[in-house]
């Protein structure tokens, strides 16, 4: 059932234009499923990022997006959601073709949610919050301008690549900015087409300009463009250490989500089957290439062997297979790449005395001889301190520790230099409440793991980045605020003049500043 597809290039996309790279060469994009070629991106250079800076800078400068009528500008953003919502078969599949994972997950889950994120954005900038207008100082009116911050520059990851484009333009345009964004090298495809449906909804020519090319070439000029306002990265803990390091030449804002490694602890009296089934969703979505995923269980001794045989039974019941196929529930990883590395954090918690329950090696798929899938895994017994609890895999494995009391449990979960996002099952609303509170993580869910939604953020703790996605608190990260102070008596002498020019008049006591 494997899709076999012409080769189409897709140019990048500057200024309201389809244009090729000034390097005059090309990144081929592979399934990895089929490793066959299903698309080539130019291979963009310094010069391409500048270009598109250039148009962003000036469609920013005029003002043809931010000083667009705000319903006209309310209209396009979702009319780009209902374009989104009529072409969402054919980008789930093209999808599917660069990322290898399961057309049911693009099309029934990833597409619905991006074009309602889209749709959230576009009435976010009617509900503007801040300070009344007020006479502060008696003598003027104050009121606070939120206002866009210029050209922003973004970098979208490989796991979700449209749905994190969105995540990433919704609040920048909204807000009013222009962008310049570059997806990830292995799977841009669906991003230049982000790009065309946004000139055809009605976006501005340079207000969204897409670039693609590699990571150490686009993004790290983007991140040190003097011409970008703030740069926003999705992807991994150390890209978000070069590009903070790269954005410090012009200070310009840094907004990071970046990895992750979530804990997922079961109570003693937490309901195990859906304990079971959360973990097998939690951890397995999109392969367990998620910065949310449920990656480290900690479960009561009282219920860790029931927890683990149900647990293990849900896993080895995913089937895995061509990601067209309606019937496969899980279909590749990234790369060979990527299974080498999931594979070899399994081979490295065995052999350091860690058992596995479930998966733990690459099946053979019929048909897709060369694809890049891996079964899912359940790795017990692990040690708090071992490689597979402390550092992300980004694959669909999972670690399983017991623990005595919440205390215990609380303390492990918080034992990581990330913070993005973590979950606890218990049918106790007092064990519930002291987690929320306790677990150091920007996301804390109670009987559910991944679940997210537009009006609420997105974002981690610590070394899980900075700034949120989703909802308002997203929207602000892109704007700026302005105090606008207007004076009100029209006297050309006020009283504190005189601690620059003159003697403080004997009647007049000292203004308050």
């Amino acid at each position: 059932m494997a899709v076999h597809v012409p080769v189409t290039d897709y140019p990048m996309f500057i200024d309201g234009v389809s244009v090729p790279s000034s390097s005059g060469r090309w990144i081929e994009v592979r399934s990895p499923a089929t490793r066959e070629v299903v698309g080539r991106v130019p291979d963009g250079t310094g010069a391409d990022v500048d270009r598109a800076v250039a148009a962003a800078r000036a469609a920013f400068r005029d003002g043809r997006w931010h000083r667009m009528a705000l319903a006209d500008r309310v209209a396009v953003m979702n009319r780009l959601g209902d374009l989104l919502d009529r072409d969402a078969d054919d980008l789930a599949r093209l999808e599917t073709l660069q990322t290898g994972t399961a057309y049911k997950l693009r099309r029934d889950s990833d597409f619905a949610f991006a074009s309602d994120n889209l749709r959230f954005f576009a009435t976010q900038i009617r509900n503007l919050e801040g300070k009344a207008a007020y006479e502060y100082t008696g003598a003027h009116t104050s009121f606070v301008r939120r206002e866009p911050i210029g050209v922003i520059g973004q970098v979208s990851p490989w796991n979700y690549p449209l749905w994190m484009a969105i995540w990433k333009i919704g609040p920048a345009l909204a807000a009013g900015n222009s962008v310049v964004l570059k997806p990830a090298s292995a799977t841009p495809l669906t991003t230049v087409r982000l790009a065309e449906l946004a000139k055809e909804a009605g976006v501005p020519d340079g207000v969204f300009n897409v670039v693609t090319g590699r990571g150490e070439v686009v993004g790290a000029a983007l991140a040190a463009h003097m011409e970008v306002d703030m740069i926003s990265l999705t992807g991994d803990t150390e890209t978000g250490k070069q590009i903070q390091a790269l954005a410090a030449g012009n200070l310009k804002r840094v907004h990071l989500e970046l990895g992750g490694k979530a804990p997922f602890i079961v109570c003693a009296d937490a309901d195990i089957e859906a304990a079971a089934r959360g973990a097998t969703a939690g951890a397995l979505i999109n392969g367990g290439q998620d910065c949310t995923a449920a990656t480290r269980a900690y479960v009561h001794h009282d219920v860790y062997d029931a927890f683990l045989t149900r647990t293990g039974e849900l896993f080895d019941a995913v089937r895995v297979g061509d990601p067209f196929d309606p019937a496969t529930d899980l279909g590749t990883l990234i790369s060979d790449t990527q299974v080498a590395r999931v594979a070899g954090f399994v081979e490295r918690a065995v052999a350091a005395g860690a058992r596995v329950v479930a998966g733990g090696f690459a099946p053979e798929v019929a048909g897709l001889p060369d694809g890049a899938f891996y079964r899912p895994t359940i790795v017990a017994d692990c040690t708090q301190d071992s490689e597979i609890v402390q550092d992300e895999v980004f694959g669909p494995v999972l670690a399983v520790l017991p623990f005595d009391t919440l205390d215990e449990a609380l303390e492990k979960a918080n034992d990581t230099r990330y913070g993005l996002a973590a979950s606890i099952w218990t049918t106790n609303v007092f064990t519930a409440l002291e987690a929320t509170r306790t677990m150091n993580f920007g996301h804390v869910q109670v009987n559910d793991h991944l679940m997210v939604a537009s009006e609420m953020p997105h974002g981690g703790f610590k070394q899980s980045g900075s700034g949120k996605d989703m909802s308002s608190y997203s929207f602000e990260e892109y704007t700026q605020v302005k105090h606008v102070m207007l004076e009100l008596t029209g006297t050309p002498e006020k009283g504190w003049h005189y601690t620059i020019f003159g003697d403080k008049p004997a009647d007049q006591p000292t203004p308050e500043h």
